[in-house]
This record gives structure tokens, C-alpha cells and sequence, in this order.
């Protein structure tokens, strides 16, 4: 079980890596866009890059979920050749005839979406279409052979070339919510052009009718569940900007920036998780992994979300523009809300295992719904309300929702022991820790500061308090700590006496 965790842990940090570094460049140069654009020109453009990735989904048509979840049917490198070239070209084909479309109508399409007509900075959303979609192709490919290094290089590329870019069109080219667009969507296309050349063997325009067949049949029941739960995600960021005002929308959009702390997390366990639990035939060995990573991903990201909430102020006034502070009243429940998220990726996994796809619509839809019903209640379009954070809980509460139906409709498809007491001790000094210092602890200036850094120590200390540890998962952490140290002082030792040998070469003769 721990070869798997260690697995899970190696193959999501290298997938995190381009996130990572993605996300810690966007937060520094965060005062700079913040600077060069206004919240409501940074609205927009955030408005567009959600439509782009909901629209991605529905031009996948579940090619992208299939070719992962088929390609571990066995080990025949023919067939896996084959489906990965039937698949590249699917949503090769797909993005290509959407965009064209999309550029016929940009005007129109401009005006629906954002309120007003720019057919230019549509179409630099049209290229993100394009760009985004067949890149997250490419990169599915190399998930399922574990290529991690080649995905750093392509990721770390694709980072680089996007800030480079954006900064040029946006700070020093004046091009505003279309340079911020462009910058990022262009890097994306340079990206993927080179990612088809390594992979030119898998790379094809030809599609195979069986094969497409067979992985529509399996994916195309993913495609209204993915787009409910992503447009369960975006919901509240249109509702914003087209119902509320644009400015939120822009505050909101920089919370979601400073989310990714969590967001980074996610991302890369939603990278390496469903090639792990697709890999393990076993279905009582899957079962306990399944509960044991619940476990543990819910410890990890909850501890960040606890340290978001107690800081998030800080945060905000460190990276963004003073006209943007209030967006730290979102950051704690958007946290959050990415956190529930990755849960609710466990229970995809196990509807993908068992092939019942179906069952993911439901969920997705009765979260949308409630998403919505929380929004119009919590974030009325008169203004009032709770803004913002509204927006915030009403996502929150959306995923709790959807996370159980999700788990009521596939706990009859595989069984999976949940540590429900555990998950229960986590929440309980998670929440008590971040509720306590949020009403009892100063919110401003140096001493709140040091206060609430210091108040996230009651959280290890809960935590051993409660024994939430097994006494077997205390020997792998002392086994683990004793073999580092172990190479360590390997490491000092070989070290030293290349460092010896150096300085007396003849001390052997």
C-alpha cells in the first residue's frame, strides 16, 4: 500500500510541476496585471478563459476520459498506439470545426457571453479553444506512461512562454484583457505543435471507427456530468459578472487566483489518481487504497484551506492591488470548494472502474442546481447579500451536495471502507481551528499576523491528541524519517571522502 501512495505522490508532485510553477509566476506577476487592468476588464477575461474550458469539455466529447481509462485494458502497445492516435485525432477534428464556427459568429457570441460586443478578444478565446483542448490531449498521453519528465519540460515551457508573452502584450503592447488571453493561449499553441512532434508516432488525423466508437460509448455519458460540474464551477463567476457587477466578478476572479494553493494540489492529484486506480486489478486491495488516500488527501488539502482562512487577508494585500482586498472574503470558501472537489474525483474513479459513467450526471446535476438556487439567494442581483462570499458558500455547498448523491449512487458498484471516524476527528479540528482564530484572533497589521501563524499549531497537536495517526502509519513515518537520515549521512559520507580524495589524490599510493 505504500508503493502505491508513494506512486500517487511521485507521478501528482511531477504533474503539479507546471502548476506550481505556473501558479507561483502568476501570483508575482499578479500586482502587475492588477496594475494594467481594471477589475472589470479582468472580469472579462476571466469570463472567456472559463468559457473556454467548459466548451473544451463538450468538444472532447469524452475521447480524453476513454483513452485513459482504455488504455489499461492490457499491455499490447499496438492497440495502445492505435486508440491513442484515433484519439488525438478526434479532438483534433472536433476543435477545428468548432473554432471555425466560432470565429463565423464571434460578434454575437462576444455580446452573449460578456454583455457586449468584441469579436477580437473572442476570437483570442477561440484560439484558447483550439490550443487548450488538443494540449490537454497531448499531455493525457504522456500521464498514461508516466512520462513525468517530458510533461515538466512541456509544462515548464508552456509556463514560460506564457508569461513571456502576457507580459509583453499586456504591460508593454497596452493590449489589455486581449493581451492576457493571447499571451496565454499562444504559449499554449507553440506547446502543443512541439508536444504532436514527440509524440508523432501517436499523432494522427485519421480516425479508426471502432476504436472512436467504443470510447464514445464509454465517454460520451462523462461529457453533461463533466460540463454540469464545471459549469457548477464557473457559475458563480458569470453570475457575477453579468448579474452583480463587473468589479466582482474581477475580485472574485483574484480570489480564485490566490485559491491556488489548493487548486495546485488538486490539479495534480486529478492528473496522477486515475491511472493508479485504473492499474490495480485487485478490486480488496483498490478498495482499501481508495479510503486510505481519501484520508489522506482530505488531511492535506484541509490543512491548507485551514491556513488560507487564517491568512487569506495577508495574502491578498501581498500579491494583488489594494483595490482588489476584498477578494480575500472569497478566498477561504473557494478554498474549500477545491478541496470538496478533489473528493468527489475518488467517486469518478470508482464509476470509471466499474464503467457505469452514468451515474456521474445525476450528482453533477443536483450540485449545479443547488449552486444556482444559493447563488440567486446568497448573491442577489439587487447587490445585496453576502457578495462575494456568497458566491463562495454557494459553490461550497453545491459540492457538498453533489458529493452525496455521488456517493449514494456508487456505494453498490465497489466497495470502499471509508474511515469515516478519522474523516470526522480531521473535520472537527480543522474547522474548530480556523472558525476559533477567525472570530477570536486580530485581522490586520503584524501582531494578527504572528497570532494566527502561531494558532495553526493547535492543528498537529489536535491531531495527535485525538491518536488520528494509526500506530502502523507512526512505524512507516519513523521507517521513512530513519531512511532519509540513513541517505543523508550516505550522501555526507561519499561526499566527504570525494571532497578528501580531491585534496590528497596521492593518499592511497
Amino acid at each position: 500500500m505504500l508503493g502505491y501512495l508513494r506512486r500517487l505522490v511521485t507521478t501528482g508532485a511531477a504533474y503539479q510541476f507546471g502548476d506550481i510553477l505556473a501558479k507561483a509566476l502568476a501570483l508575482l506577476t499578479l500586482p502587475l496585471y492588477t496594475h494594467h487592468l481594471s477589475p472589470d476588464a479582468y472580469g472579462a477575461a476571466e469570463s472567456l478563459l472559463t468559457a473556454v474550458i467548459l466548451s473544451s469539455i463538450l468538444v472532447r466529447v469524452g475521447v480524453g476520459e476513454a483513452f485513459i481509462r482504455f488504455y489499461f485494458d492490457d499491455e499490447d502497445v499496438q492497440r495502445r498506439d492505435r486508440i491513442a492516435r484515433t484519439a488525438t485525432a478526434t479532438v483534433a477534428w472536433t476543435t477545428t470545426l468548432a473554432a471555425l464556427a466560432a470565429l463565423a459568429f464571434a460578434g454575437p457570441l462576444s455580446k452573449l457571453i460578456l454583455g457586449f460586443r468584441d469579436a477580437l478578444l473572442f476570437d483570442c478565446a477561440v484560439l484558447g479553444l483550439w490550443a487548450f483542448t488538443n494540449l490537454e490531449m497531448a499531455y493525457g498521453q504522456l500521464r498514461v506512461d508516466e512520462r513525468a519528465r517530458t510533461y515538466i519540460y512541456a509544462s515548464a515551457a508552456n509556463v514560460l512562454l506564457t508569461i513571456a508573452f502576457t507580459v509583453t502584450l499586456v504591460v508593454f503592447a497596452g493590449q489589455g484583457a486581449r493581451g492576457l488571453l493571447l499571451g496565454n493561449f499562444g504559449a499554449s499553441t507553440v506547446v502543443v505543435l512541439a508536444l504532436w512532434w514527440v509524440l508523432r508516432r501517436r499523432v494522427s488525423l485519421r480516425v479508426r471507427r471502432a476504436d472512436l466508437s467504443a470510447m464514445l460509448i464509454f465517454g460520451l455519458p462523462t461529457v453533461p456530468a463533466d460540463a454540469s460540474v464545471y459549469a457548477l464551477q464557473v457559475a458563480d463567476r458569470f453570475y457575477l459578472f453579468r448579474s452583480y457587477s463587473h468589479a466582482a466578478a474581477g475580485l472574485y476572479a483574484v480570489a480564485i487566483k490566490l485559491a491556488t494553493v489548493v487548486f495546485v494540489a488538486v490539479r495534480g492529484f486529478q492528473y496522477a489518481w486515475p491511472p493508479l486506480a485504473y492499474s490495480i486489478e485487485d478490486d480488496e486491495e483498490a478498495g482499501r487504497l481508495y479510503s486510505i488516500v481519501t484520508t489522506y488527501y482530505a488531511l492535506a488539502t484541509g490543512v491548507v484551506v485551514c491556513a488560507v482562512t487564517l491568512l487569506g487577508r495577508w495574502l491578498v494585500s501581498l500579491l494583488a492591488a489594494h483595490r482588489y482586498f476584498d477578494a480575500h472574503r472569497a478566498l477561504p470558501w473557494l478554498a474549500l470548494g477545491w478541496a470538496l472537489y478533489g473528493l468527489y474525483l475518488v467517486f469518478v474513479a470508482i464509476s470509471g472502474r466499474a464503467r457505469v459513467t452514468t451515474r456521474n450526471l445525476p450528482a453533477a446535476a443536483v450540485g449545479l442546481i443547488v449552486n444556482i438556487v444559493l447563488l440567486v439567494l446568497l448573491v442577489p442581483s439587487s447587490g445585496a447579500g453576502l457578495g462575494i462570499a456568497g458566491a463562495g458558500v454557494a459553490l461550497c455547498g453545491a459540492y457538498a451536495a453533489m458529493l452525496a448523491v455521488m456517493y449514494v449512487l456508487t456505494r453498490g458498484l465497489f466497495q470502499v471502507g471509508f474511515q469515516w471516524l478519522r474523516l470526522a476527528k480531521l473535520v472537527v479540528i480543522l474547522a474548530g481551528v480556523a472558525v476559533s482564530g477567525e472570530l477570536l484572533l486580530p485581522d490586520h497589521g503584524l501582531l494578527g499576523l504572528l497570532a494566527r501563524t502561531a494558532w495553526l499549531a493547535l492543528v498537529p497537536l489536535g491531531l495527535l491528541g485525538t491518536r488520528f495517526f494509526a500506530e502502523n502509519e507512526r512505524r512507516q513515518v519513523r521507517r521513512l524519517i530513519a531512511d532519509g537520515r540513513r541517505r543523508v549521512a550516505a550522501f555526507r559520507a561519499s561526499h566527504g571522502e570525494v571532497e578528501a580524495y580531491a585534496e590528497d589524490p596521492l593518499r592511497d599510493l
